[in-house]
């Protein structure tokens, strides 16, 4: 066994996969495209920024013909579909030269891997969000319209089961890292070899190992925010609850006309200005 950093970690996915080979592996695995770069961009901004909203790419790479985005997360709260959505849209924008050629001169594709969420399908932990065209009746999908293949794809790693190869090794070994030890035996992908080799725990760095700390300490304020929140609405809730029933009582007690609003409200707990109010 061996003793390796968790890829839930922002700062370790980027430690392995700013590597120019382990990304063009996963890239051409998850893709089915053979990336030719040199070097792989992390935080990527574009300048100026695309839209309202500024966007930072995790890891960014790109040659003539593809740009490829990946993006790590693990379960976090904040985040939602449309972020991506936004991203993906962002990425696609920027690589339009002007407003006299509107064709996207690449494609673009990204990847966003969680660690820590369940897939909403029932079938699969890769969903695929295809910019494609289709016929409004039939449902066809009509490839000749646009020339690249724009794609943004989610990958939740630990519901690898069933996946077709070689996707299927890639998510079992990021989710076998979430425990601190892989088996390197169990994996026949020489990229996945020194993927464990890059994240092994002697090679992490005290910079980084205080990264992760942060990471995890950010991940619990979220975890207790998210906690309260719901607690919060779950009581509320309860509260309203017992609130109507307080007023149904009471319109039922003026009904009967038996009790003043001023015996209603010391029975029902309700003020007196609600009560006159039902």
């Amino acid at each position: 066994m061996k003793q390796v950093a968790p890829l839930r970690y922002d700062v370790i996915f980027k430690k392995a996969f700013s590597h120019p080979a382990l990304f063009t592996a996963i890239a051409k695995d998850f893709l089915g495209i053979q990336l030719e770069i040199d070097k792989v961009e992390h935080d990527k901004t574009f300048i100026p920024s695309v839209g309202n909203v500024a966007t930072k790419f995790d890891l960014f790479a790109q040659d003539n013909k593809n740009r490829v985005i990946v993006e790590v997360q693990h379960a976090r709260y904040s985040d939602t579909y449309e972020r991506f959505v936004y991203y993906q849209c962002a990425a696609m924008a920027e690589t339009i030269i002007s407003s006299n050629n509107y064709s996207f001169p690449m494609t673009v594709k990204t990847i966003v891997f969680f660690t820590g969420k369940n897939t909403p399908s029932p079938d699969s932990g890769i969903l695929v969000h295809d910019f494609e065209p289709r016929d409004f009746v039939t449902g066809k999908l009509l490839d000749n319209i646009y020339q690249h293949k724009h794609q943004l794809i989610f990958v939740y790693t630990h519901d690898f089961a069933d996946t077709p190869e070689p996707c299927r090794e890639w998510m079992e070994a990021i989710h076998d890292s979430l425990d601190e030890k892989v088996n390197e035996n169990n994996y026949t992908n020489p990229a996945i070899q020194e993927l464990f080799t890059v994240i092994e725990k002697d090679k992490i760095t005290p910079e980084e190992r205080a990264r992760m700390k942060d990471e995890y300490n950010q991940a619990d304020v979220e975890k207790l925010s998210f906690k309260k929140g719901k607690d919060a609405g779950l009581k509320e809730g309860e509260e309203k609850g017992e609130e109507n029933g307080m007023k149904k009582a009471a319109r039922n007690l003026k009904a009967l006309g038996t009790l003043t609003v001023e015996q209603i409200a010391n029975v029902t707990g309700l003020t007196l200005e609600m009560v006159k109010a039902l």
